[in-house]
């Protein structure tokens, strides 16, 4: 009996395709020689600092909100796509 796995594997061409769906590339910019963008747990100053990001750091933009005036945009590194959280859209440039 042959099956036909025409459908398992369109869907997972499609699931693989949405990974990186949504997403574009940009580039941290303005913080200045001695300072860091925060990236933060939450979309927002209250939220925890995972880590500081220097001029030149390329990340990948997903989705941005509004919180309290400010736009706040999920990214991830590029070099390091498991890395993710917030940074303030104000920092942010294409690249």
């Amino acid at each position: 009996m042959r099956r036909n796995t025409f459908p398992t594997l369109l869907a997972f061409l499609l699931i693989a395709g949405c990974s990186t769906l949504g997403t574009d590339r940009t580039v941290v910019t303005g913080t200045g020689p001695d300072e860091l963008l925060k990236l933060r747990s939450g979309p927002g100053l209250g939220f925890g600092i995972i880590m500081g990001l220097p001029d030149g750091t390329v990340l990948n933009r997903r989705t941005c909100v509004t919180e309290v005036g400010q736009l706040w945009c999920q990214v991830s590194l590029a070099d390091a796509p498991q890395v993710t959280g917030y940074v303030s859209a104000d920092y942010l440039a294409e690249q």
